[in-house]
């Protein structure tokens, strides 16, 4: 038997005055409680309760340790019940990272909802086209694309999207449309740095790799300004699917090229607390997980399990 075990037994003996007594309010057969009471003064090398054919009672040495005895269980009750209370109303200050451009359309819809139904919980929302380090800026939760490689980190996969080319109907009916990736190098093109090197693009020709060296028109930073640029006919681009959908079902944007597409990239929400330890952690990823996962427009067109 496990010593909180233990005392939670002393401490039932003394309070309802004997073996029987405590036997019913912990739920314990009489022999287990004469058990753990000889465990727990054998352990300690004292006797803890004078016991007598019609009475039990604490010892000098027995009173001494029924008080740590409540202490200790004090503490723990009441850090149960802080971390229930957390899970339900979490507090805090919560500091989460997403890329630019998915921030905007996808995760801070649903950090405002967040901060309405938890008004306790402070949002540090950080917003950068770049791997944030979780433990270093004390990041909480960082929304990722790309294969992980960070074993301080766990995971909640989301989908995946995929790399995919666009141009603007308005440029294609000026510049024709490629057949092949090398056909770009006769194009112009708008390289988005979030997603493609700034010289180079990556396809995918009958599961072959296939790097296509480019002088692009334009090289962007920012997501915004990429589709912009693109919608504006500048050139063609290569985003993820996501950062155009909302541009491809408006009519300014569509897909080129898309039997060379590279393989779908994964999607997920990071944290460096295992199981979504704190309330605020949790909270959140259980508001937003299944959000994220049912939005079609964050899946590509071939969901696959990750």
């Amino acid at each position: 038997m496990d010593k909180l075990r233990e005392m939670e037994v002393f401490v039932a003996i003394v309070d309802r005055g004997s073996f029987t007594g405590a036997s019913d309010k912990l739920g314990m057969s009489p022999a287990a409680v004469s058990r753990a009471v000889n465990s727990l003064e054998t352990r300690l090398g004292a006797e803890l309760l004078a016991r007598t054919t019609r009475t039990v009672r604490p010892t000098d040495a027995g009173l001494s340790y029924l008080e740590v005895c409540r202490q200790v269980l004090d503490t723990i009750t009441d850090a149960e019940a802080n971390l229930a209370a957390d899970q339900l109303n979490p507090v805090g200050t919560l500091t989460v990272s997403a890329p630019v451009l998915f921030g905007q359309r996808y995760v801070a819809p649903l950090i405002n909802a967040f901060a309405l139904r938890y008004p306790d919980v402070t949002v540090n929302a950080v917003y950068a086209d770049r791997n944030t380090r979780l433990l270093e800026e004390g990041v909480d939760i960082a929304i990722r694309f790309g294969h992980l490689g960070d074993s301080s980190t766990f995971a909640i996969p989301l989908g995946v999207v995929r790399r995919k080319t666009y141009a603007s109907p308005a440029y294609l009916a000026a510049h024709g449309e490629p057949q092949h990736p090398r056909d770009l190098t006769d194009h112009q093109c708008v390289s988005f740095t979030g997603v493609s090197l700034p010289l180079e693009w990556v396809f995918n020709d009958g599961g072959s790799r296939l790097p296509v060296r480019l002088r692009p028109r334009m090289i962007v930073d920012l997501g915004s300004a990429a589709v912009l640029a693109a919608t504006d006919g500048v050139g063609i681009i290569q985003l993820l699917s996501y950062q155009a959908a909302a541009e491809v079902a408006a009519g300014l944007l569509q897909p080129i090229l898309t039997a060379y597409e590279p393989e779908p990239i994964p999607m997920n929400l990071l944290h460096v607390e295992r199981r979504s330890g704190s309330g605020k952690i949790r909270a959140f990823t259980e508001f937003v997980t299944e959000t994220l996962r049912n939005n079609e427009h964050l899946q590509g067109e071939a969901m696959t399990a990750v």
